[in-house]
């Protein structure tokens, strides 16, 4: 059971860096606002109503309990994942990260109505759009879980 209480601390981690990166940043910025940290990365207050770059953002607000099912589900699923497989590192770490951020997001979503983000990386006049802690956990999670399904060995088909 300490292996399982490893995964979900991972999560709660996760969860409370992203809580707390985003309130530090509501409280010192407005929204739209911008601060330039080097020619590459600037901090900002973006409010992203959708998903994953703001997919939805204007769909008038029923994506607000769209996402909120589709990740309600997802952090059940991922939760009976975590137990099941607990003694797989690598795939288990992913899925640790994934549910942290989803979470994050989902607190805010039911919360604010709105995810807040604040990354916002950039060369020239080439903008990512901006994301957060819980953005960038779910991105390693899921390379995490990429990786992860490379090294496991497939059954031949012919056997």
């Amino acid at each position: 059971m300490s292996v399982i209480f490893r995964w979900f601390s991972i999560s709660a981690v996760i969860v409370a860096l992203d809580l707390y990166t985003k309130h530090l940043v509501q409280n010192a910025f407005v929204y739209g606002e911008h601060l330039t940290i080097n020619t590459y990365f600037d901090l900002v207050r973006y409010h992203n109503e959708g998903a994953a770059f703001s997919f939805l953002a204007n769909a008038g607000g029923w994506q607000k309990w769209f996402f909120t099912a589709i990740t309600a589900i997802a952090v059940i699923v991922i939760t009976y994942l975590i137990i099941k497989h607990h003694a797989e590192k690598l795939f288990c770490c992913g899925l640790a990260l994934v549910l942290g951020g989803a979470i994050g997001n989902l607190y805010d979503r039911l919360t604010l109505g709105y995810v807040v983000d604040f990354l916002y990386f950039h060369i020239d006049d080439l903008y990512w759009p901006a994301f957060n802690v819980a953005d960038s956990a779910i991105c390693i999670g899921v390379g995490l879980l990429l990786m992860d399904s490379f090294k496991k060995e497939k059954p031949f088909a012919g056997k």
